[in-house]
Parts: C-alpha cells; structure tokens; sequence
C-alpha cells in the first residue's frame, strides 16, 4: 500500500477508515490485541498519509491510504459519520403547492410528507441521519413525490398506489450493494391518483469522482498536471 504524497495532512474520516482495517484485522485473527491497540492508537495520533501507510501495508486494504474514507463497495460515503445528531426536520406538506428537502439536512427517524393537488422532493443523498433506521412516510392525493436516495444504500419500498403509483426503479447501469454501514431506510405510505417514486441515484459530487477514477483507471497518466511532458 502506497500513498502519492505521504505529506498530505490526514483527515478525522481517513483515520476512522485504517482503524475499521484493523478492527477488521484483529476479527479474522491477523493482529493480536496487543498490536492492535499499538496500532490504533498511533492512527489516531497520526497527521499526514505517510504516518498512516505502515499501519495497514501489510493487511488487505481496499484502495489505498489517499482514499481511506472511501465507502465499500466503491462508494466515497463514511456513512458512521453521518448517522447521528439533532434532526432538523421531521416532516413536509403541500397543498396546491410544493415542498423540498434536499441538500445537507438531518432526518430523524420517522419522516411524515403529504401532498394533496401537489408535489414533493426528498432528496437523501447529501442528508445525515439522526438515527441509522429511518421510516419516511410518504401520502399524495392527486399530486407526486420523489425520493432520491444514494445507490448504496439500505431501502425497502413498501408502499401502496391505488389509481396511481408507489415503487422504486433506478437509471443505473450497475446496482451496487447495499453499504452495510450505511442508514436502513423504510419508504412506505399511500397514493391516491398520484404517485411516489424512489429514484436511486447518485450525487453530482460521487458522479464527478467515479468519473475521474475511471478516468484514471485507463490513463494512469492523467492528472498530473500542466507540467506534464509530452513525448514524441
């Protein structure tokens, strides 16, 4: 395992990340206690990447050190950093109108949303999560709601449409798994000559990094900078 620029400064979700390794590590027996607690407590005490490589060269590590906040399965969500804290809002209505929850907000753990003769957007993508399980109750009557959540995470849509509709479908061209440390959210409720949808989805920042990992997949070259030299 090697980092780039073992000066960068470590981040509190890129020491979390190495300690879940060796969390992970001592599990299947691949550390003693002893070593183990050696070892998280100098990743807690470590500042830059190049303190943390050594820690976890020698163990299976998914990735390398420069992205250690990385999520499984290839997602960049920490999602144990955003389950917990103060929910700002518990539930959304709308009657000959429309309401929207998107953006960096805090779910608790039961969210109401009506509509009647109007719509509705929750957006879960960038949300952080009072608890890690979450009931969003959607009702419409005569109107729509969209809930957009992030690929990877746990849902179940249970829902019931009567002269309507209430499911859930994706774009994607590949479904990831459910992150198993992410949120578990259970979308249920009813529309009557309406709809709800559960969109998965990702973030135009996540969109943006696989992109440019894909990218640097197929040319290791690439991102080196203006000061790269051409040859030929």
């Amino acid at each position: 395992m090697t980092s780039e620029n073992p000066d960068m400064r470590a981040s509190d979700a890129e020491r979390e990340r190495v300690a879940e390794t060796l969390r992970e590590a001592v599990a299947e027996g691949r550390l003693d206690m002893d070593e183990f607690e050696q070892r998280l407590e100098a990743t807690y005490g470590a500042r830059t990447h190049g303190e943390l490589v050594p820690l976890v060269r020698d163990l299976p590590v998914p990735g390398g050190v420069a992205r250690p906040v990385a999520g499984r399965r290839g997602s960049s969500v920490d999602w144990r950093a955003r389950i917990g804290g103060i929910a700002t809002s518990a539930g959304a209505f709308a009657f000959w109108g429309g309401f929207s929850r998107q953006g960096r907000w805090t779910v608790g753990p039961k969210f109401t949303a009506f509509a009647m003769w109007g719509g509705g957007e929750i957006d879960l993508r960038e949300a952080h999560f009072a608890e890690r399980d979450v009931v969003i109750r959607c009702i419409t009557i005569m109107g729509g709601m969209q809930v957009t959540v992030p690929p990877d995470i746990d849902v179940q849509v249970n829902g019931l449409g009567f002269m309507g509709g209430f499911g859930e479908h994706s774009k994607l061209d590949e479904e990831p798994e459910p992150d198993p440390e992410s949120p578990r959210v259970k979308v249920t409720g009813f529309a009557l000559m309406g709809g709800v949808g559960v969109e998965r989805k990702w973030s135009r920042a996540e969109k943006r990094r696989r992109q440019e990992e894909r990218l640097r997949l197929a040319d290791p070259d690439r991102g080196d900078g203006p000061g790269r030299k051409e040859l030929g």
